[in-house]
Parts: structure tokens; C-alpha cells; sequence
């Protein structure tokens, strides 16, 4: 129960950030475009949209740190196998926890690392240029997001010492698409439907 709030909390934060920073991209283009319109531009000058890159960089690094947990949780990062994958079945088993346990030590490690620096730089006046926020505030998502990942790397070790399982994304399924089987969806869409 409290790890499927996670994971909606997770994928929430994700989204909302994803998509409040395309949106501002968006506002702040058209605005840009607006502003090199004669006639329009004693009403664009008005409006003052100079702290939208700066807030767009921060809403994607808070993006990227809690979407390396979430890769993590869905198995979706990338991973040379190759060599593991050719091992006797007991001997990759142990190769697997070894670099989960390596993942967790590091995400731990730069959590760690991460929440002392905030700690220290907290208890100064450095704010943001534009938005002149505290510094600390963006920086939280370096402890937040590693310590997200650490135990996204302990919850898959876990499973994984349980089932024998890791998370694997299947990369030609749609989310909401459903499949029929024995039926090629290239194919389908080469013939204009089903025969």
C-alpha cells in the first residue's frame, strides 16, 4: 500500500514537472514571438518572463534525479548484460546482487554526500539569480532523488533475491494500447487493419 503511493507520488512528481516546464517553454517562446510584433510589443514588454530558463533547469534536474529512481523501479535504464546474462545461472545471480548492492553503496553514498552539502549551503543567504529563491531548495533534489534511488535499488535487489526477477519494460508496448496476439502491429499498419 504505502509503496504504490510511492510510486504514484513518484510518477506524479514527474509528469507535473515534465509538464509545467513544457508548458512555461511553450508561454516563453510565444511570448518571445509576441514581443517582435510592433504593435503588440508595449503589451509583451510588461510582461517579464526572464526567470522561466532558470525554473525549466531546475524542474529538469529535479526531473532527472527522481527519473533515474523511477528507471531503476521500472527497469528501464540501459545495461550492458551480455557477459552476466552467458554465466551459470548461480554466478549471475550473485553478479546481479553485487551491482544492485553497488548501485545502492553509490546512490547512498551521494545521497549522503548530497543532503551535507544542503545541510551546510541552508544555512547561508545564496539565492538564484533570477528567481532569487534559496539555493538550497534546488539542491534538495540531489539527497531526495539519490536516496529515492538507493532504495528503489534495495526494493529490486529484494524482489530479485524473492522471485528471481528483475523489473524488465517490454519497449513495444503502449501504455493503454492493447495487443491482439499473433497479429504484427507493424503489418497492421502497413494494411490499414485487420484481415
Amino acid at each position: 500500500m504505502l509503496l504504490k503511493i510511492l510510486d504514484r507520488l513518484e510518477e506524479l512528481l514527474i509528469g507535473s514537472l515534465m509538464a509545467a516546464a513544457t508548458l512555461i517553454t511553450f508561454a516563453t517562446v510565444v511570448h518571445r514571438f509576441l514581443s517582435g510584433i510592433p504593435s503588440l510589443q508595449d503589451y509583451t514588454d510588461r510582461i517579464d518572463f526572464g526567470w522561466s530558463q532558470e525554473l525549466c533547469i531546475y524542474m529538469f534536474i529535479w526531473v532527472a534525479k527522481f527519473g533515474a529512481a523511477y528507471g531503476v523501479r521500472t527497469g528501464i535504464h540501459v545495461g550492458v548484460d551480455v557477459l552476466v546474462n552467458r554465466l551459470p545461472p548461480r554466478a549471475r545471480r550473485g553478479m546481479v546482487i553485487v551491482s544492485l548492492m553497488a548501485g545502492a553503496l553509490f546512490t547512498g553514498i551521494v545521497g549522503t554526500l548530497g543532503a551535507s552539502f544542503v545541510w551546510r549551503i541552508g544555512h547561508t543567504d545564496q539565492t538564484t539569480p533570477d528567481m532569487e529563491i534559496p539555493v538550497w531548495i534546488v539542491y534538495l533534489a540531489i539527497p531526495l532523488g539519490s536516496y529515492l534511488m538507493c532504495f528503489r535499488f534495495l526494493q529490486v535487489a529484494w524482489t530479485f533475491l524473492r522471485t528471481g526477477h528483475l523489473p524488465a519494460r517490454d519497449h513495444a508496448h503502449v501504455d493503454g494500447v492493447e495487443t491482439v496476439e499473433g497479429v504484427d502491429p507493424i503489418q497492421l499498419g502497413r494494411e490499414g487493419g485487420p484481415a
